[in-house]
């Protein structure tokens, strides 16, 4: 059987623009009771425009806004406030009432501030001071609070306006991280258990994935995208409408989907004299390319890396950084697919960084295998780990010296194979330009 019930809240077609310019582009939208649905986009996409619209803070041009099925325009100042509450993302607080005062002044839709608040008002107050987390400063002036403690004063005020449709803007702004996933968690208990419609303007993404029922996405005053952050959330939609580039991956405790964004490698660094980009191996373990391979993406160089054992630091840092890699399976020998991608990467570099990293017969062919490349690269040995590192009964120590012998450098640290590698930056190119004259 078809369900007639209207939404809690639906918004067609709306349009709003200041002067001639368009900042909503006939936007559509429903929020069921109950559910929390999170607005994302990037600065200037229109999210506060939509929230200060539906709240009649802004005028639209085109459009209507209902609540359970009845318009919004048909309804004055107090009913509206009793339909639709709203939290800004900045307000300034005003007198230096006390915090259960401010909190209070949400109760006025219902009741009058002529008229002294009745037990059951106090008791709402009371509820909602609880709720953010600040019993201990319900009687301190606002003016004394610090940005987060307003933050969650605002958002007490909008509980306690007690409202089916609640609207809020970045209500995680100016709060650390921790009041952040408790904010949005107590958020999403009062809209389940309470049946309020919640819509809510996020910028990070995986807290809209973790909090959200649907996520509706935003750019240039149009809708984007809509759905479960299932549907939603993808590495194109962030790299589309945020022009950043990300990993989706998923928390496997709870299934979430949840994305790690990274810039784009720099294009704008040191290349080789003849042009072309200046590529550099890394061979590395255990997280001791990590640095080295952020200071190489920093410098707009070229990186590869490997082989590298799959899960490992090295191996996650490889993924967030876009580094093209040969791996293998954790705690096996290094295989001779895995060594003729190294192979592939050793063949396209200009230069071969050797990390600080201990030496076990699981990786003790990452050493071996660059023994035939010594004279045909630049390569770079780091200093090995302090303390035990060669775990191979010596070999490993006696390849360090072939390859040395054969021509390889040395240096201390990661800030000296940095400068090692400027150096070869700008050599390499015009050897290869001599080369070609």
């Amino acid at each position: 059987m078809t369900d007639t019930t209207p939404p809690a809240l639906r918004v067609d077609d709306l349009t709003v623009r200041y002067g001639e310019r368009p900042a909503l582009r006939s936007v559509s939208l429903r929020v069921a009771r109950g559910e929390v649905v999170a607005l994302a986009g990037p600065n200037g996409s229109g999210k506060s425009t939509l929230l200060r619209s539906v709240a009649s803070r802004l005028v639209a041009t085109e459009g209507s806004v209902r609540v359970a099925g009845e318009t919004l325009d048909a309804m004055g100042p107090v009913e509206r406030a009793r339909r639709i509450s709203w939290m800004p993302q900045e307000e300034p607080p005003g007198d230096d009432v006390s915090l259960r005062d401010y909190v209070e002044y949400g109760r006025y839709a219902h009741t009058s501030r002529w008229v002294p608040p009745s037990p059951s008002d106090r008791a709402l107050v009371d509820w909602a001071v609880h709720e953010v987390d600040l019993d201990g400063l319900a009687d301190r002036g606002v003016l004394e609070l610090s940005g987060g403690e307003r933050q969650r004063a605002r958002l007490a005020r909008t509980l306690a306006q007690d409202t089916p449709v609640m609207l809020l803007d970045e209500p995680t702004a100016h709060l650390d991280v921790g009041h952040q996933l408790d904010i949005l968690e107590r958020v999403r208990r009062f809209a389940v258990q309470r049946s309020r419609a919640v819509l809510l303007a996020v910028h990070d993404l995986n807290l809209a994935a973790r909090y959200a029922d649907r996520v509706i996405v935003l750019s240039h005053g149009r809708l984007r995208a809509e759905g479960s952050p299932d549907a939603v959330l993808s590495s194109e939609l962030l790299a589309e409408v945020w022009g950043i580039l990300a990993e989706l991956r998923r928390d496997p405790v709870h299934g979430i989907p949840y994305l790690i964004p990274r810039l784009a490698p720099a294009e704008s660094g040191t290349p080789r004299r003849d042009g072309r980009p200046f590529r550099v191996h890394v061979v590395a373990g255990g997280g001791s390319g990590v640095g080295l391979l952020r200071s190489i993406v920093d410098h707009g160089w070229t990186p590869s890396a490997g082989v590298l054992p799959l899960f490992d630091t090295d191996s996650e840092a490889v993924r967030e950084l876009g580094v093209p890699a040969a791996e293998e399976v954790p705690f096996a020998p290094i295989g001779p697919e895995a060594l003729r991608r190294m192979d592939e990467l050793l063949e396209g570099a200009d230069a071969v960084v050797v990390a600080s990293f201990p030496v076990g017969p699981s990786n003790l062919a990452n050493l071996e295998h660059l023994l035939p490349w010594a004279r045909r690269r630049a390569l770079l040995l780091v200093d090995p780990p302090q303390g035990a590192w060669d775990f191979t009964a010596g070999r490993a120590s006696a390849i360090r010296a072939e390859l040395l012998a054969s021509g390889a450098e040395r240096c201390a640290d990661v800030p000296e194979a940095v400068r090692w590698l400027e150096r070869r930056s700008t050599t390499t190119g015009a050897a290869a330009a001599s080369a070609r004259e």
